[in-house]
């Protein structure tokens, strides 16, 4: 009689048992998407580095909208609605854009 366990493979610990469970949240529309992306699963990630005197802003800014306007966000979304103003201003005023402004300085 062998000593050896004989082990089920990978593939068969990792397979599906059942059906993919259906997501709480739609999946986001697969053309572009014009507006801030809110409260979904984020596939992509970038690291931006910001000055603690930026952060203390950005913290500021989280604790107003909580507090005087009564929303719950966090920093993530606060950052994604203001790229998106940003790049929606810079696409209709182009040269006038604040963003073109402020970069060229």
């Amino acid at each position: 009689m062998p000593r050896r366990v004989s082990l089920p493979a990978a593939d068969d610990l990792f397979r599906a048992t059942s059906e993919p469970a259906v997501r709480a949240v739609p999946d986001p529309p697969q053309e572009a998407q014009k507006g801030p992306s809110g409260r979904i699963r984020h596939d992509e990630k970038i690291t931006v580095y910001i000055t603690s005197d930026e952060l203390m802003e950005l913290e500021r800014a989280r604790l107003t909208l909580r507090g005087e306007h009564g929303l719950a966000v966090d920093r993530g979304r606060l950052v994604r609605e203001a790229l998106h103003l940003v790049l929606a201003d810079l696409e209709t005023a182009g040269e006038e854009s604040p963003l073109v402004r402020r970069l060229r300085e």
